[in-house]
């Protein structure tokens, strides 16, 4: 099979699962007053394509023009949506909250097919919403632009998303610790949490052991002249105990960051703030559908 061919035979699989994951959380249309055209999950599925596709709403479109097999995998005949009806749904804000949601879906089926104890790892990365890179903009003298900020829990054996949370960077990883892990909650309850120094709280330690049930494993972070931490949890986080609790295991929500970037790019296409983090959101959402 050829390389052009196996690359459609991905993109099919990927709408496919898009169409089915979609049926759990979207309803046929929007309101009864609309013109019944296509249904959400066809525009949905357009949209998560256009995110793996990383183009344009008129090149998603041209690629489903050219591909038959692709268009049925979609439940679409020769017509197709116009590409500002795929706009105009994007601009939707329950557009996040679906994609969100079935995130959160993938993850409560992965957690389910796991037999053995499961661990997490959380941890957070940007996403450029400029051409230039920041090391490009440094280099040139320039300073670097707010950038899309992703934080995400994932599980360290599937490497699949438990929950993720978009906002603006540069800000502390704490500043999402709390609505990351409360989502989590409502999907799996893995035995072991691990995250790296920057989100070494006592409150977020508290948060995943007498709120979710999981064990935190953090990395401490020494904020005191005499080298002592606070508080309960904190103060136990030594280097014995991170290498006994394998805390090495952390690298998995790397390694998932790795394969995002390497797949779905770094660099997001939108210009418009809200759309800048759907585009997040839909490039992870097509990624662990790809996987």
């Amino acid at each position: 099979m050829s390389e052009k061919a196996q690359s459609l035979q991905t993109i099919e699989r990927v709408a496919a699962l898009a169409m089915q994951l979609g049926s759990r959380h979207l309803a046929d249309y929007g309101a009864n007053t609309s013109r019944h055209d296509f249904t959400q999950r066809q525009l949905m599925a357009c949209l998560i394509l256009r995110a793996y596709t990383k183009t344009t709403y008129r090149g998603v479109l041209e690629l489903l023009a050219v591909s038959p097999s692709l268009r049925r995998e979609l439940g679409l005949g020769d017509k197709l949506p116009h590409y500002s009806t795929l706009a105009k749904f994007s601009s939707r804000s329950q557009v996040l909250e679906m994609a969100d949601a079935m995130i959160r879906s993938i993850g409560q089926a992965a957690f389910r097919q796991t037999s053995e104890p499961t661990a997490a790892a959380m941890d957070a990365t940007g996403l450029e919403t400029a051409t230039a890179s920041a090391h490009c903009q440094c280099r040139r003298g320039g300073e670097r632009r707010k950038w899309v900020k992703l934080s995400t829990i994932v599980l360290c054996g599937s490497l699949l998303p438990m929950s993720l949370v978009m906002d603006w960077g540069p800000t502390h990883d704490k500043c999402q610790a709390q609505s990351l892990i409360a989502k989590a909650q409502t999907v799996a309850m893995p035995g072991t949490l691990y995250a790296d120094a920057g989100y070494e709280a006592e409150w977020i330690h508290a948060q995943c052991r007498e709120e979710w049930g999981a064990e935190s494993v953090i990395k401490a972070a020494v904020h005191r002249a005499d080298g002592k931490r606070n508080g309960i949890w904190r103060s136990g986080m030594s280097k014995n105990c991170l290498k006994k609790m394998a805390y090495g295991k952390r690298w998995a929500v790397e390694t998932f960051f790795s394969g995002l970037k390497r797949t779905m790019g770094s660099m997001l296409t939108s210009r418009r703030p809200s759309q800048l983090l759907k585009e997040a959101a839909f490039r992870v959402l097509a990624y662990t559908l790809r996987r």
